[in-house]
């Protein structure tokens, strides 16, 4: 039976959807924005190696004391850190990208990214046009009750940034730099990509 979580929030409710694209076999994952290594090790039941990077030093101490063994915690700047081109059959990203140049990022992930491999980005972005602040006034009803019914917090020193990207923005640059890459727009105030490397 799987242990419960220890908390919370529209970050972790992405979980399940993101370990359900995890392909068969997977031999190495990585988690750019690891945080306290939670989705890392989850991870970790899935995927025979597991890397997962952060830069906040206090986010990677926490996810080191916690393990497992076969999950490697790298504490270093994703954009500037030694990882090896093609050298993962499964990258995500948590809430991560906003706190990066998107373009930059986006590149960086397409490049370690074996050919076949998938990556899941699981965003934050801001309203500007009309249509996206219509969709966020439906749905905060939603997002209050759930925050409210299900507690929802963030681990104590959790690194936050305010998105500079609309959805629209998003959707458009990763269009153009992930071609055939899906976008969604969820309840919660996220968005999703999902792309698989030709």
């Amino acid at each position: 039976m799987r242990t419960p979580d220890p908390y919370w929030n529209t970050n972790i409710a992405r979980h399940p959807g993101i370990l359900r694209l995890v392909p068969e076999g997977c031999g190495e994952a990585l988690d750019v924005g690891c945080g306290d290594g939670l989705l890392a090790r989850k991870l970790a039941g899935r995927v025979r190696r597991v890397t997962g990077l952060d830069r906040s030093p206090e986010m990677i101490a926490r996810a080191r004391q916690r393990g497992p063994d076969h999950v490697r915690f790298v504490q270093a700047d994703f954009l500037a850190s030694d990882l090896p081109a093609g050298g993962y059959d499964f990258i995500c990203s948590v809430t991560t990208v906003h706190h990066m140049d998107f373009t930059a990022a986006l590149l960086r992930m397409r490049e370690l990214l074996r050919p076949g491999g998938t990556l899941v980005i699981v965003g934050l972005a801001r309203e500007k046009s009309v249509a996206e602040w219509a969709a966020l006034v439906a749905a905060a009803p939603v997002m209050r009750v759930t925050k409210a019914v299900r507690r929802a917090s963030v681990p104590e020193g959790m690194p936050v940034a305010k998105p500079e990207m609309s959805y629209g923005e998003v959707r458009a640059t990763a269009r153009l730099l992930l071609p055939g890459v899906r976008y969604r727009r969820h309840v919660l105030r996220r968005y999703s990509l999902t792309w698989r490397k030709p």
